[in-house]
């Protein structure tokens, strides 16, 4: 079922050119919202949570601009289902590339952090053509197989390599055994698994397990660690920011480089907060191991 919903209606679709699959974002944003309210509970709790200080109506402002933020995400998803890399290079532009050409030059491979800000699934699509290392963006296996073999065979159509995280250790060994300079991508947002093997801290307020494999694996290989932040200048076009967030493994404290990322991305969704996924249930886990269930997630403090 989900192989004819790609076939027959994802890729027609992407046939219509931007601009009108924003008047179909428009569309739909009214009906997420206002009609179907697609995990409203889900999403005002969480900023209600993240943002004690504010008042109600700013509260309500921002979800407002998230809908419409992430439907306008679809219509880009499903453009970038057939743009040519000249589109999507157009609409997705790294500012500061010379970041982390140094380390290509050195033929060292690093380890690309980011999150489920603005417009990540261009990333995916584009690192084999933003970067010189080889690009590989590793993330969750998507429950749907079909869909998930569809979907990666479009995400690599331009050079990434895509893994899931449960092969992601022979990927890097085989790379490092051929001596091949890689930039692996990983958005260090998702709400880990396990908490007894996540790295704990405050994060917008609430005590929040991370993910510790980035960092796991840049002490394993002495990896330097960079940030790429994405920026919206306006509709369709992004601005991407390098920053390196550690580079001198062997003396940073252990548990240090996640710290200083939740920190940069706390940062980073304060300023603008309207462009995370606050939909998604981002703290569903207790530090004892208990796991919130969908239906008390809203319902818990």
């Amino acid at each position: 079922m989900d192989g004819l919903l790609y076939r027959l209606v994802l890729m027609p679709l992407a046939l219509l050119p931007l601009w009108m699959l924003y008047g179909l974002s428009d569309l739909l944003y009214l009906l997420a919202y206002y009609v179907v309210r697609y995990r409203r509970s889900v999403t005002r709790t969480n900023l209600q949570r993240s943002f004690p200080e504010k008042t109600k109506e700013e509260l309500r402002n921002i979800e407002r601009r998230y809908y419409h933020h992430m439907t306008d995400l679809l219509a880009e998803a499903i453009y970038g289902l057939r743009a040519t890399p000249q589109h999507v290079l157009k609409h997705y532009h790294v500012k500061n590339r010379e970041v982390i050409d140094r380390y290509y030059e050195e033929g060292q491979s690093v380890i690309l952090m980011s999150a489920h800000y603005n417009n990540w699934e261009f990333m995916v699509l584009s690192l084999g053509m933003q970067f010189r290392h080889h690009g590989i963006g590793v993330g969750k296996p998507l429950d749907q197989k079909n869909m998930a073999r569809l979907m990666t065979a479009n995400r690599t159509r331009y050079g990434t390599q895509v893994v899931d995280q449960t092969n992601v250790r022979q990927v890097m060994a085989y790379y490092e055994e051929h001596h091949v300079p890689c930039a692996y991508m990983m958005l260090g947002d998702q709400s880990p698994s396990n908490a007894h093997k996540s790295y704990w801290t405050t994060f917008l307020h609430q005590d929040t397990a991370f993910l510790f494999g980035s960092e796991h694996f840049a002490r394993k290989y002495h990896y330097p660690v960079l940030c790429y932040r994405v920026d919206k200048v306006r509709r369709g076009y992004y601005e991407i920011t390098l920053d390196e967030l550690c580079t001198d493994i062997e003396h940073t404290p252990e548990g240090a480089i996640t710290e200083h990322y939740a920190q940069w991305l706390q940062r980073t969704i304060e300023e603008r907060p309207e462009y995370w996924l606050w939909s998604h249930r981002r703290w569903k886990l207790r530090r004892d191991g208990r796991r919130i269930s969908k239906k008390d997630y809203c319902l818990t403090a």
